[in-house]
């Protein structure tokens, strides 16, 4: 069947925002005890961020270049990273209520930005109506298909254990499933996190007009938690029927760690979070700065290794090669996000390797990310440290780094590359790799010496193609024409650089560390 993905995706420019910890309105009715807003976060603390702060924060996302958003979960929940949803059809009045929701889309849609929300189908909460109903009324409960209930206990004949009992607690924690332990299917043996039952119709319906209805309400795509954990096509191919019958152009990406294949051929999904892509950029930029304790942390990044340029060029092949190009222009690209340590922490604090990963980033197919933070150095451990907030003060921020990250994004805007061929190598020996990007307005060299002393390369030069060099690094000698003709370039250690088509002569523009 055709594929027919967003066309507004590859163009965009995507920041991640996670509500409780971006920006505080003063409007909401703040929790009576919010965690100090600079203090580390806790994993149970709510610092008060909330939508309107976000709506305040507009005009420093659209400075910066991004034209989308992707929310975390905003939906009424106990936790303050709202996966635990008890109320799928009620903004958290936390974070303003669906009149923030409102509010927020208005104004952002009015600058011509995209909203795409977190949808946890997968699970719900002990919070959740329909699974409380059937914790107090048993086989009684006309809820009691909507779960994976032990039937033993729905007739009464022992407790559920939503709130575990010590004992209950000891058999999760010796490896005994949740169905065992406390009476019912539950998300990573989770109590708090019972697993919906979508061979129920009543579940599916419930589920689908969920979607429905936030599409109506004006929302331009939705990411989709844990999604391969719900293994049902027709779910998902009626998913995508449904919210496309609303809005065409609805994007719909789902979190899958490894390859996705076969939910990506046209019926499903849009495309994926590009985690492999992650995993190569940690391998080659973050060279000998990689903390691999700190990346391997999350069990799906626990193959993560640092990598040589053959190597990661032969893996950026292969990631460009595995989905139809309609699906490769459309993936979320992204360097971290709130489930794994930053990238610049995950590099040892390494500017260098942030500045080379996001230039590459916006170099290719697929929309880049950013993990809200991460344009001013923010950096953090595992969750909850990843999860701080926001820090507004402008001396609090690695400014260079900002500027930098404005300057990748525009020179992907003004060369249109989310709408380029994906990019083919040129070479790539020891820490060295360059691509060749054909754009509409011409060819793009893009240069990565991810090692630690300087790389010279010769590559052949084209008369016809000026260019000019854009630097992620230190200062660069001009290039030299050898006697064969070639363009010899010396690329110092720790840096990136890009060769665009220009008007004029050859030319150096840097931008030091």
């Amino acid at each position: 069947m055709p594929i027919d993905t967003p066309d507004w995706v590859r163009d965009a420019v995507f920041y991640q925002i996670f509500p409780d910890r971006f920006a505080r309105s003063g409007t909401v009715a703040a929790t009576q005890h919010p965690e100090p807003w600079d203090a580390p976060p806790t994993s149970h603390g709510f610092k008060g961020g909330d939508l309107y702060g976000v709506t305040q924060k507009l005009n420093y996302l659209q400075d910066l270049g991004v034209t989308a958003i992707y929310f975390c979960p905003i939906f009424a929940s106990a936790a303050n990273h709202r996966y635990h949803t008890y109320d799928y059809y009620n903004v958290d009045p936390l974070l303003g209520g669906n009149k923030a929701l409102r509010d927020l889309l208005d104004k952002a849609h009015e600058r011509g930005l995209r909203i795409v929300l977190d949808g946890v189908f997968n699970h719900a909460s002990r919070g959740f109506w329909q699974f409380h109903h059937v914790l107090e009324n048993g086989n009684a409960s006309p809820f009691r298909d909507w779960f994976h209930f032990d039937q033993d206990r729905l007739d009464g004949h022992r407790p559920f254990q939503a709130y575990p009992s010590d004992q209950a607690a000891r058999s999760l924690a010796d490896g005994q499933g949740s169905f065992e332990a406390i009476g019912y299917g539950a998300w990573w043996n989770l109590p708090a996190l019972p697993k919906f039952n979508t061979d129920c119709p009543e579940v599916r319906e419930f589920l689908l007009s969920v979607a429905e209805y936030w599409v109506e309400f004006g929302i331009d795509g939705w990411r989709l938690d844990v999604a391969n954990e719900i293994e049902d096509d027709a779910f998902w191919r009626e998913f995508r029927q449904r919210v496309r019958a609303i809005n065409s152009e609805t994007y719909i990406v789902g979190e899958v760690w490894g390859e996705a294949q076969h939910w990506l051929h046209g019926d499903m999904w849009d495309a994926v979070m590009n985690y492999p892509l992650t995993a190569a950029c940690l391998g080659f930029f973050g060279g000998h700065y990689l903390d691999l304790e700190e990346v391997q942390r999350p069990s799906s990044f626990s193959h993560v290794q640092r990598c040589s340029g053959p190597e990661f060029a032969a893996e950026i092949r292969r990631v460009a090669s595995i989905y139809p190009t309609q699906i490769t222009a459309v993936q979320l690209n992204l360097l971290d996000s709130h489930d794994m340590p930053r990238f610049l922490t995950c590099c040892g604090g390494d500017r260098a390797a942030l500045k080379m990963a996001w230039l590459f980033l916006c170099l290719i197919p697929g929309a880049p990310c950013i993990y809200y933070g991460d344009e001013i150095g923010l950096e953090g451990r595992h969750d909850p440290d990843c999860r701080r907030g926001f820090p507004w003060q402008r001396d609090a921020w690695d400014m260079d780094m900002h500027r930098w990250y404005q300057k990748c994004i525009r020179l992907r805007s003004k060369y249109q590359l989310g709408r380029a061929e994906p990019p083919r190598v040129v070479l790539a020996e020891s820490s060295a790799v360059v691509f060749h990007t054909a754009a509409e307005s011409g060819a793009l060299l893009s240069v990565f010496n991810a090692g630690a002393v300087a790389s010279t390369i010769e590559l052949p030069n084209d008369e016809s193609t000026n260019v000019c060099i854009v630097l992620s690094g230190t200062a660069m000698s001009e290039p030299i024409t050898t006697n064969s003709g070639l363009l010899r370039l010396t690329i110092p250690p720790r840096c990136g650089a890009v060769l665009v088509p220009d008007a004029g002569k050859i030319r150096v523009v840097k931008s030091h560390c």
